[in-house]
């Protein structure tokens, strides 16, 4: 009895050890005695938990499975949750940039440094059956390089400032000696000549007495001539008294030279054109003028004055405007 009592106690600890692993015992306890397995049975019987035990286990068991098996892994839920505030960034930050990257669009196309540069406006611009535009520029940049051309060449300018500067003053001068004894200059009047190169026109205004005088051209030639387009003049509404140019055959948008002349020049101011009909101008030229009568419907705000030959080298007629005053 006592070793009976002595084997089911170490009995009941291989059992106690048995229902904590859910193992079989080791294999060294199948020499303990044929008796055992009663005891066994009896060990498992007192050990083994009540029906209400088992049930409620059982519905644990069957919660912990169900929520494992609806509940995301902690480190997905990370990489959704990081996904997630990726995406809201994102978008926040694509519809905030849209007003920039619309301004940005506007503001990046080309824009034209001068009038439209396209070759159909320029060839099919015609103010009268007496003026033609030349063909051949497919853009104002173009037109442009080409006068700079003529303008910038070394030896032309060194013509203009020598052999050119000697001869030329006195004949301009001449001129408008001829148009003080007119009354359609004075001393007192404001002037500009256009497309003065070297400022020949500008030095024989001031030699007849009119001080007050100015040249522009594409390129400067300080003090007697600043930098600028006849089609765009840098000059306010209403500047000057008189304004002279023989350059009218080189304005490729004539109706934009005769504006800015009508645009800048005071009320009742005048305007001396030389220009060439009987003969064609030069290879830098852009328009071809055969009779006056297109200058008179350009200058809508003026009225012809007079109409006279001169011998202008190279230019044969002399056209002068004077601005109407506003009523």
């Amino acid at each position: 009895m006592k070793a009976e009592a002595e084997a089911d106690k170490h009995y009941k600890k291989i059992c106690h050890r048995h229902i904590a692993t859910s193992s079989p015992p080791s294999t060294h306890h199948r020499s303990l005695p044929l008796f055992l397995p009663r005891t066994r049975t009896h060990c498992h019987r007192a050990l083994s938990p009540s029906p209400e035990e088992q049930r409620r286990d059982l519905a644990t068991e069957r919660r912990r499975a169900t929520i494992k098996k609806h509940q995301i892994p902690t480190k997905d839920m990370k990489i959704a949750s990081a996904n997630s505030f990726i995406l809201r960034c994102f978008l926040v930050s694509l519809f905030l940039s849209l007003p920039f990257l619309l301004l940005l669009h506007l503001f990046s196309q080309p824009q034209p440094r001068h009038p439209p540069p396209s070759s159909t406006s320029i060839t099919t611009i015609t103010t009268a059956a007496g003026l033609k535009i030349r063909p051949g520029y497919t853009s104002y940049d173009a037109y442009i390089q080409h006068q700079l051309n003529k303008t910038l060449n070394p030896k032309l300018r060194k013509v203009w400032t020598t052999r050119d500067w000697n001869r030329k003053i006195p004949v301009f001068a001449r001129f408008f000696q001829e148009l003080k004894d007119k009354h359609l200059l004075h001393n007192a009047s404001k002037a500009l000549c256009i497309g003065a190169r070297v400022g020949q026109e500008v030095e024989a205004l001031r030699r007849v007495g009119v001080t007050d005088s100015i040249g522009i051209d594409l390129v400067p030639f300080p003090p007697l001539v600043v930098k600028g387009d006849f089609h765009n003049q840098p000059f306010d509404n209403d500047t000057f008294d008189f304004e002279f140019s023989n350059v009218f055959d080189h304005a490729l948008y004539p109706h934009k030279f005769v504006a800015e002349i009508e645009r800048t020049l005071k009320p009742n101011g005048i305007c001396v054109l030389h220009v060439a009909l009987s003969r064609r101008a030069d290879k830098y030229s852009a328009n071809d003028l055969f009779s006056v009568q297109p200058l008179v419907e350009l200058f809508k705000n003026s009225r012809l004055l007079q109409v006279r030959n001169v011998d202008g080298f190279g230019l044969d007629t002399e056209v002068v405007f004077r601005k109407k005053i506003k009523q």
